[in-house]
């Protein structure tokens, strides 16, 4: 083989790996879920084409709109609060103050425990009976709570638990963003007499809204995607106030045995997390100049 020759082939080469990886572990499983989707399992074990029977049994199925409200109620909580408390970390460690560094650290540690770490630590912490929370409630004279088996605060426990795990990281992207704003920028609005509400209005979020748009998209995809707390955690209860759509497909396909509509599932909220998130890129697409 030629050099020239040789020399084309070579990128080919550095990203054939990647490729391969990206169809086998990516595209070929989507594929088969779709595939899957429109087919039912018999009792013998063997598959039957049923076209979009599983779809239409979603769409009619109480259980499954109940998890989509409760993945929305989810969302609707959890994603604003995440970022509104990452940004606020965010802008307090971009601050030049001695030791800021352990600051930064400790937010960003529970990032580096495992979902399932997390989960037992906080099943621990919010134990009705012996749990930490309900230790320093008692010694505050509140009455101690029921947390995790009770149907009103079953979900807020969880979004807890999420947003203290996932707070840290997302600060982390939007501390980089916040770095990347020219400092001249915000001294020249500073010269102009803005106060620190205007600076940040005016200056650093518009020029933040990038980092913003990709924690959202993120975050958003994350949350609707969340299945390890309610598993180890709940297991949906109780009376389905934290069972939420990963988990409900889970239970359809390992509990029921229904693969076929446990994929139909899976496929919509799929789908349902590509329009939102397509939606979200669009409303903050901006350009922006210094």
């Amino acid at each position: 083989m030629s050099l020239r020759r040789r020399e084309a082939f070579l990128p080919y080469l550095f990203i054939g790996p990647a490729v391969g990886g990206l169809l086998v572990f990516r595209v070929y499983p989507m594929v088969l879920a779709l595939w899957q989707s429109l087919h039912t399992q018999t009792l013998d074990g063997l598959q039957r084409f049923a076209g979009l029977a599983n779809y239409l049994a979603i769409f009619s199925d109480p259980q499954v709109w109940n998890a989509a409200r409760v993945t929305a109620v989810f969302n609707l909580l959890i994603n604003p609060l995440q970022i509104a408390l990452a940004l606020g970390l965010a802008l307090l460690v971009n601050r030049q103050v001695p030791a800021i560094g352990v600051f930064r650290t400790a937010y960003f540690l529970p990032m580096t425990v495992s979902l399932t770490i997390t989960a037992i630590i906080w099943n621990l912490v919010l134990n009705p009976q012996l749990g930490l929370a309900n230790g320093i409630l008692v010694r505050l004279g509140l009455p101690p709570q029921p947390f995790l088996i009770s149907e009103r605060q079953a979900l807020a426990s969880i979004i807890v638990l999420a947003t203290w795990k996932g707070v840290g990281y997302w600060m982390v992207f939007l501390l980089a963003g916040l770095q990347q704003i020219p400092a001249t920028v915000l001294e020249a609005a500073s010269l102009d007499g803005a106060t620190p509400w205007r600076r940040f209005r005016d200056v650093t979020f518009p020029l933040l809204r990038r980092v913003l748009a990709f924690v959202l998209v993120a975050d958003l995809a994350i949350n609707i995607l969340m299945f390890v707390p309610v598993y180890l955690l709940t297991g949906g209860g109780p009376h389905g106030s934290t069972e939420l759509l990963m988990f409900h497909a889970y239970r359809v396909a390992f509990v029921f045995l229904d693969w076929g509509r446990a994929t139909a599932l899976a496929v919509l909220i799929v789908a349902a997390l590509l329009v939102l998130t397509g939606v979200q890129l669009r409303l903050l697409r901006a350009e922006f100049e210094y």
